[in-house]
């Protein structure tokens, strides 16, 4: 199982960052007091996101955190009124994809379902 992944995001993005990963069904959670600084952590069965506040983020340009969500449709939605821009992806295995770029310029797949 995944535990955590860290995302570098400049500390004038953590707040939107936060928005974003919460209507991916995150829920914030705090981090280790020497940590808290640094970082801000999100949370969903077990899966951490950890958000480093860097000054010079590192963003990959295809690199991406790959998101199941459980009511694809409604999370599209969501995502979108809450001004994110949201592109359809191609359906590999049958079911419906999407990106989203979260604050910050990170990649963020969203899938209905995982392949097979």
């Amino acid at each position: 199982m995944l535990q955590h992944v860290t995302l570098e995001i400049s500390p004038s993005d953590i707040r939107r960052s936060l928005e974003l990963w919460g209507l991916l069904g995150f829920t914030e959670v705090e981090p280790p007091a020497a940590l808290a600084q640094t970082f801000a952590w999100v949370e969903h069965e077990g899966t951490q996101i950890h958000l480093e506040r860097n000054q010079s983020p590192t963003v990959p340009p295809h690199g991406h955190a790959a998101v199941v969500v459980a009511d694809f449709e409604q999370t599209v939605e969501r995502l979108r009124g809450a001004g994110f821009d949201v592109t359809p992806g191609r359906e590999h295995w049958g079911a419906p994809r999407a990106k989203v770029i979260a604050p910050g310029g990170h990649q963020v797949e969203l899938m209905s379902s995982p392949p097979g």
